[in-house]
């Protein structure tokens, strides 16, 4: 998979960051933006529940407020950006969405948008297959064998979300990653002779040869079309 991985953003640029994201709110305004809480998993070694306070905060108008998924593929050079914060928008949202519920859908987006050097580097997707329920729920349902096929045609990079030991997931090993049970997913450094008996992975040869499976067409395909779009439109974040 990683060497799939590898080779499908070969030929995308560098400094692109795959985040999803939208300015319309909707319903995210009044239970994630303006209620004021303190998440005691920020400081504690064991998850607890959530404080809210007692009154909400008015969106803020210094700044515009952009949502979407948690699952994000962000460039060395917009992480450095943040980490550093040599243009004080980062900081500033950082200690602004501390104190929001569910940070992690608001927060990267929020500083890539609200960034002239960065908002014109996003790609509209996380790469993520998923199926709502309908109506839908908080989360996606459980995939299982028959979403395979679609799963599969999507040409997605993830996938979620998956029960323990669900069929599916052999599946996935066997015709997509070639794993056998209790052993790597095989890869072009694998160095053992091919044998039923041994794993052909436990000795290694070079890990920089990438050799990409037979579903990374799928993969090349999605980018391709999504890094078409990112050029057709001179303004991403909107």
């Amino acid at each position: 998979m990683l060497s799939d991985l590898s080779h499908a953003f070969s030929s995308v640029k560098r400094g692109l960051n795959f985040i999803d994201h939208t300015s319309d709110l909707g319903w995210k305004e009044g239970q994630r933006i303006e209620p004021i809480v303190v998440d005691p998993g920020l400081y504690l070694a064991r998850r607890t529940q959530i404080f809210h306070a007692t009154e909400k905060r008015p969106v803020p108008n210094a700044f515009k407020v952009f949502t979407g998924s948690p699952w994000v593929i962000l460039s060395r050079s917009f992480l450095e950006f943040c980490v550093f914060g040599w243009d004080n928008i980062s900081r500033t949202l950082l200690m602004y969405f501390t104190n929001a519920v569910l940070s992690q859908e608001v927060y990267f987006q929020s500083v890539i948008c609200n960034s002239p050097e960065f908002k014109n580097t996003t790609v509209n997707s996380d790469l993520r297959y998923f199926v709502w329920d309908s109506p839908p729920k908080m989360e996606p349902h459980f995939l299982n064998t028959s979403d395979y096929e679609k799963m599969v045609q999507s040409g997605a990079a993830f996938a979620r979300q998956f029960e323990k030991d669900n069929p599916v997931l052999d599946m996935i090993d066997k015709k997509i990653l070639n794993r056998n049970r209790n052993q790597v997913v095989p890869g072009a450094w694998c160095a053992s002779p091919k044998s039923w008996l041994k794993d052909n992975c436990s000795r290694w040869g070079d890990v920089n040869v990438v050799r990409p499976g037979s579903e990374v067409k799928k993969l090349e395909e999605v980018i391709k079309k999504l890094n078409d779009d990112l050029k057709s439109n001179s303004k991403t974040c909107s």
